[in-house]
């Protein structure tokens, strides 16, 4: 649920939508680490200004806390 948002999301606000990708990393039982990998031009649109966008998305993100109980860490990366 949440990786399928993040990708249809991410490809709404970028100019490379083919380079999206999205890996989610379980550290424990409560907390998973997702990471978003993008085009390297298309970085600084995910995380907007001053940090706004990244920080809306972590935000709605948040809101999966209520109904699957785990805690989300989004992290963004160039496509290697």
């Amino acid at each position: 649920m949440v990786k399928d948002f993040l990708i249809a999301y991410a490809k709404l606000l970028v100019n490379n939508p083919e380079d999206i990708s999205v890996e989610i990393a379980e550290l424990d039982e409560d907390f998973d680490e997702i990471t978003l990998f993008a085009n390297n031009e298309d970085i600084g649109k995910l995380i907007g200004k001053e940090g706004r966008m990244i920080h809306s998305i972590k935000t709605v993100i948040s809101g999966c806390k209520a109904k699957g109980g785990k805690n989300y860490r989004v992290n963004v990366k160039p496509v290697e």
